[in-house]
């Protein structure tokens, strides 16, 4: 959970204020300088559609083999897939 040398700092603001629809995909992409709202590390890289809110926070909904699971992920943890 390191950064390179060039990205290390705190990311840019709009990695925080990104918004995403209820049904959208996102994968999980963990920005290790930020701890609040960071999901186990076991899930970095993940895929998985976004159930609902809460609090600032998204329910993301994944697969683990034959289990669905359900995160709780800050945006700043978020990346959009096309």
């Amino acid at each position: 959970m390191r950064k390179k040398p060039r990205t290390s700092g705190l990311s840019s603001i709009t990695r925080a204020l990104q918004q995403f629809e209820i049904g959208s995909s996102v994968s999980i992409v963990i920005d290790s300088a930020v701890h609040k709202g960071m999901p186990h590390h076991r899930f970095q890289g993940y895929t998985g559609k976004i159930k609902g809110m809460q609090g600032d926070a998204y329910l993301v909904g994944i697969t683990v083999g034959k289990k669905p699971k359900t995160l709780v992920v800050l945006p700043e943890h978020l990346g959009r897939v096309t």
